[in-house]
């Protein structure tokens, strides 16, 4: 197979199936070549002559964010609760969100193409999801402890969408879904080596805090953790089959290895993309050395098709994890569907006496959460906004991509459908392959860290926030119009360069 050509249609694709939310997959070796030179040449940043002019925006029109963010410092660690909101200067408090756009406590109104970190595929608060949400409160509450029927219709329709769910153990994060995957895997195969694809983040559970962000960076961020917890973790580059090879072949002789996890798409929703046929790959070693393939479908699950990078790739999985999409943006959103047999080990309840994996949370597949998720998924489908989000995907790349040629920067867009790369500082893009390139990286990381801040508070005072400044969630609110402003707005930043 051509490793540069776009993975095979899903068998279960039909005529009148909607338009795949992935148009192309982009050419990964050119990718990596651009990602080579934009990390060897010099840093191009905001001019330290205009970055006066962008930090002006924030003394001039949000000081209600500011002084909310002084006030949440004294009763909360570094005034921030989650990753997303750690914004350059200070965070924003928003008073408001709406489709493609946000309003701030000052009344200032962004593009909004961090949408939550990517769950809100239909735009933020889309108002069928949230009518029916209000209904569920009306009549039951948010929460009973007890079945509730939208469990079950959440259930169903993700079955019959995901390719490799046969059955759904509904959770409340997907760091919980991914802790539950993995002791999953290791009681079903009855073995203890769990080998993850470096880079990626699978949420903040103990033995994975491992290889995160950055590939062979190990423990790194492990602080805290005891080595223990992390003692039956390894990582693999991505791409690199022949290591992966390898370390199944070393844990064989150790008792075997009871999973391999990934992001389909690469680590970092694709920062490091992978091969279209990668996935593939990894499944045959699977099936060779008896492991079992976790596909972390977090970010993918929904937002690439509602069969997520599994039906895109046409490759099944053992177990899928899901959160953040499962529930349209609502809280309380994590999942682990597989095959019958292996989910049968997350048989419920008290007093269960078979062997089993056991899961917990209270407050998993509450109402709430379930009737979010049942008719943003029903909507999703109805509207087929994976497609339409991947298309305003594109429109914007291709409109980046235009910017940057013009101006004659060494910038990379890149996008999988919906998921927009916007690679500037390519501080996520450092060489990590050996231990004298990891020892150089702290510092050099650090310089580019602060670039991309830099560059992120620019977005943001011209009116567009993105993830870290570096990625982009289009959604179904995202029309031609929304798209041209931004590219307007993008282009009034690298001016700035």
């Amino acid at each position: 197979m051509n490793p540069l050509a776009p993975p095979a249609a899903s068998s279960s694709s039909s005529a009148t199936a909607p338009r795949p939310a992935i148009s192309a997959w982009p050419d990964v070796a050119s990718l990596y070549r651009r990602f080579d030179a934009l990390v060897k040449q010099p840093m191009r940043p905001i001019r330290a002559d205009k970055l006066p002019q962008v930090m002006r925006y924030f003394e001039d029109r949000c000081q209600g964010s500011r002084r909310l963010a002084e006030r949440a410092k004294a009763v909360i660690p570094g005034g921030v609760q989650h990753n997303l909101a750690f914004n350059h200067p200070f965070p924003l408090a928003i008073a408001q969100a709406d489709g493609a756009h946000m309003t701030d406590v000052d009344g200032n109104r962004y593009i909004d193409f961090l949408q939550a970190g990517g769950p809100t595929l239909l735009g933020s608060n889309h108002p069928l999801v949230r009518q029916k949400v209000n209904e569920v409160l009306d009549s039951c509450g948010p929460v009973t402890g007890l079945l509730h029927e939208y469990e079950v219709k959440l259930a169903e329709l993700v079955c019959q969408n995901m390719p490799a769910v046969e059955m759904v153990r509904l959770l409340g994060s997907g760091t919980e879904a991914v802790m539950g995957a993995v002791r999953l895997a290791r009681a079903y195969t009855r073995k203890k080596w769990i080998i993850k694809v470096g880079g990626a983040y699978h949420g903040w559970s103990d033995q994975l805090v491992y290889g995160m962000r950055l590939p062979s960076t190990g423990r790194m961020e492990a602080v805290g953790i005891p080595r223990g917890a992390t003692g039956n973790t390894q990582e693999c580059n991505p791409n690199d089959l022949d290591a992966l090879r390898r370390k199944l072949q070393f844990n064989r002789w150790r008792g075997g290895t009871a999973a391999v996890l990934l992001e389909p798409l690469g680590p970092e929703s694709g920062t490091r993309p992978v091969h279209p046929d990668y996935n593939r790959q990894v499944r045959a070693l699977c099936d060779e050395f008896g492991a079992l393939m976790i596909f972390d479908e977090v970010v993918t699950g929904f937002r690439v098709g509602m069969g997520g990078a599994q039906a895109y790739f046409d490759v099944k999985p053992d177990i899928t994890v899901l959160g953040k999409c499962l529930s349209g943006g609502y809280p309380m959103a994590g999942a682990i569907g597989g095959r019958k047999d292996v989910m049968m080990l997350l048989v419920g309840g008290i007093g269960t006496s078979s062997r089993r994996a056991f899961v917990g949370g209270t407050l998993s597949a509450n109402p709430l959460s379930c009737v979010a998720g049942y008719y943003a998924l029903l909507e999703a489908q109805r509207s087929d906004a994976a497609g339409v989000a991947g298309r305003a995907g594109d429109r914007l790349r291709q409109g980046l991509d235009a910017i940057i040629n013009r101006l004659g920067l060494p910038y990379v867009a890149y996008n999988m459908g919906s998921i927009v790369h916007l690679q500037t500082s390519g501080v996520l893009l450092l060489d990590t392959s050996n231990i004298f390139k990891l020892l150089r990286v702290k510092n050099e990381a650090g310089r580019r860290k602060h670039m991309m801040e830099a560059m992120g508070a620019a977005y943001t005072a011209h009116g567009v926030i993105t993830l870290a400044g570096s990625r982009i969630y289009t959604s179904l609110a995202d029309t031609d119009e929304v798209i041209d402003d931004a590219l307007n707005r993008f282009e009034d930043v690298f001016k700035l360069v």
